[in-house]
């Protein structure tokens, strides 16, 4: 499945060498490729980010001049046109190559959780402690974020309405939300890493006949990744968050 895969991806970039990047464009081919990787590998909806604007880096490209994370939100196009279409994500980054990518949480496309930087590391030691297998986390030089298995809001709702407290510094990316990803550049400056690397869910050791019979030969299935449930990190990152700015109100989900 790997090979099909990888021989459809070079075949999109044999088609397009505008993709190679001229000098000075460092960082472009990475951008692409991660994006390409979520799309195509992972099945998880990709788009650019609004980016930096060209005349001064430091401000977003958007209208609003006080924006509060300068080129690392969805603007033109929109959250809806989010997309796993090798494609479509090949021309965007074809025409913005340094665009950041951005992933539409929620739906069949993982959800987040994300708190300040030094409560996640807390909390992800705390969580290793208990022996919880983690899933991907990405980190900004200010905030990390957890991916989790999807969550609807009634589910996101009943679990935090049972919560004594819950800081509003930790925040939550279901439907109708993004995060941004490695290798961009985050908003608040630095770029964005993998703290945690996605990894292949574990496979049965024996696949039932029924199942094996259902797929077809050659078949190339999107790579499955591992995501925890919500249920089974929020714990660890309420206790880790309740200490770092922003309060507590309950009602800050």
């Amino acid at each position: 499945m790997r090979e099909i895969l990888g021989r459809r991806l070079q075949r999109l970039r044999d088609r397009l060498p505008s993709l190679r990047p001229a000098s000075g464009e460092s960082g472009t081919p990475a951008l692409l490729d991660a994006a390409l990787t979520c799309a195509t590998a992972w099945r998880w909806p990709v788009l650019p980010g609004i980016g930096r604007s060209a005349a001064d880096g430091s401000r977003c490209a958007c209208p609003d001049p006080d924006c509060v994370v300068p080129g690392a939100h969805p603007f033109d196009p929109g959250l809806l046109a989010a997309t796993t279409d090798p494609r479509m994500v090949t021309w965007w980054w074809t025409n913005r190559p340094t665009a950041p990518v951005l992933l539409a949480t929620g739906g069949a496309a993982p959800c987040a959780v994300s708190l300040p930087a030094g409560a996640a590391e807390q909390a992800l030691v705390r969580l290793d402690a208990q022996g919880m297998r983690l899933g991907p986390v990405v980190a900004t030089p200010t905030r990390w974020s957890l991916l989790v298995a999807p969550y609807s809001l009634e589910r996101l709702g009943e679990l935090l309405y049972a919560k004594d407290h819950v800081p509003s510094s930790l925040r939550f990316h279901g439907e109708g939300g993004y995060v941004l990803l490695p290798p961009s550049a985050a908003s608040s400056g630095g770029q964005v890493r993998w703290e945690r690397e996605p990894r292949p869910t574990p496979r049965p050791r024996t696949l039932p006949r029924l199942t094996r019979a259902a797929v077809s030969p050659g078949a190339a299935a999107p790579r499955s990744l591992w995501l925890p449930e919500v249920e089974a990190v929020v714990d660890a990152l309420v206790e880790a968050s309740s200490g770092a700015p922003g309060g507590g109100s309950r009602l800050a989900y």
